[in-house]
């Protein structure tokens, strides 16, 4: 078998805002397995590499990337337990490869379009009528559920933007979730979740920064509304750490980015245990091209992940790559009649 890679540079239809920054373009790097007797039919994977998340994206990326090429060749395993992206990528172009190179990750109802995914409508960072004309439009295109990125604008101004929302449609006719990413401060964060939790909101993403447990448990503890750790997850390769961060902090929910939390492997472990717990989860893209998300979206289909999921990116890009998913409204869903076109990935600049 042989492997090769190539990068490619994703651009922002609308810059994203989030409690970071703005986002304008996001790399990423497309990997793909053959057989080097017919190099024409491989599987495609996307190693959705996020920089200022991935803990692997360092100057050493690439290299990771070439000796993972390296050990390929020669039939030797690679140790991808910190490079959460590449296993990630890798998992996909061999779960491609093996169901005959045309796309198909994981057959099931959803790949044969006997069934859908509700997913929810992603609201990114902006001014106060920016975000509503935003809320507005996803409204309006059919999502019973929107999540809100929060904690980078003016407080008060977030409340009275979740107000307005409410003011219209209750909770049974509108799920809010809510996505600080590690945005509020330790200080009053309790004192913001009471105020979310009074305005009917869902649940509230990494409230505060990743890396404290011991504040992240007594926010789960106290909390008026459900928590979900997202960034908590990250950089977590083993049994052991992903056990401690779950039975240390208790949260309500874990949020399952496969790019970022071991790949559909990594992922699935997370979801054992945390079922053992008792904590819910559901499934999350981080802004992977459509390689990516068909991929995600076809795994979330095979777990069951119950409730809309977080997989609304796959029109955020101009030069995002085509793929048999479609969005109806709040359904994501797979056109098996669609073939997915190969040749869109040639003139890449593959690395041999």
């Amino acid at each position: 078998m042989r492997l090769e890679f190539a990068p490619y540079l994703l651009d922002f239809k609308t810059p994203g805002g989030t409690s970071r920054g703005i986002l304008t373009e996001k790399p990423t790097f497309l990997i793909k397995i053959y057989d080097e007797r017919n190099p024409e039919k491989f599987g495609i994977g996307e190693a959705a590499v996020f920089p200022g998340l991935s803990p692997e994206a360092d100057g050493n990326y690439v290299w990771k990337l070439t000796e993972l090429m390296a050990n390929m060749a020669i039939g030797k395993e690679t140790d991808l337990s910190r490079h959460s992206s590449i296993q990630f990528g890798l998992e996909q172009a061999i779960l491609d490869f093996s169901n005959g190179c045309n796309g198909i990750y994981f057959p099931g109802d959803f790949t044969e379009g006997n069934s859908s995914i509700e997913i929810n409508g992603l609201v990114w960072m902006g001014d106060f009528d920016e975000m509503i004309e935003r809320i507005e439009k996803k409204i309006n295109e059919g999502f019973r559920c929107i999540k809100l990125k929060i904690g980078a604008i003016d407080w008060d101004k977030e409340l009275e933007m979740i107000e307005f929302i409410r003011g219209k449609f209750n909770e049974t006719e509108l799920m809010i979730r809510t996505d600080a990413n590690g945005g509020f401060s330790p200080d009053n964060c309790l004192e913001k979740l009471y105020a979310l939790a009074e305005l009917g909101v869902h649940s509230i993403e990494q409230p505060v920064k990743e890396g404290n447990p011991s504040v992240m448990a007594e926010i789960c503890k106290n909390s008026p509304l459900p928590v979900a750790l997202d960034e908590e997850l990250i950089g977590k390769g083993s049994t052991e750490e992903r056990i401690a961060v779950l039975e240390d902090i208790m949260p309500a929910y874990i949020i399952l980015k496969p790019a970022l939390c071991g790949g559909f492997s990594g992922a699935a472990e997370w979801i054992e245990e945390a079922d053992k717990r008792g904590i819910g989860w559901w499934v999350t893209s981080a802004l992977e091209s459509n390689v990516g998300l068909n991929a995600i979206a076809q795994w979330t289909a095979s777990v069951r992940a119950k409730g809309p999921q977080g997989l609304g990116t796959g029109a955020l890009f101009n030069n995002n790559f085509e793929t048999p998913l479609f969005l109806e409204k709040d359904q994501l869903m797979f056109k098996p009649d669609l073939n997915f076109d190969y040749n869109q990935f040639d003139n890449l600049k593959w690395h041999r």
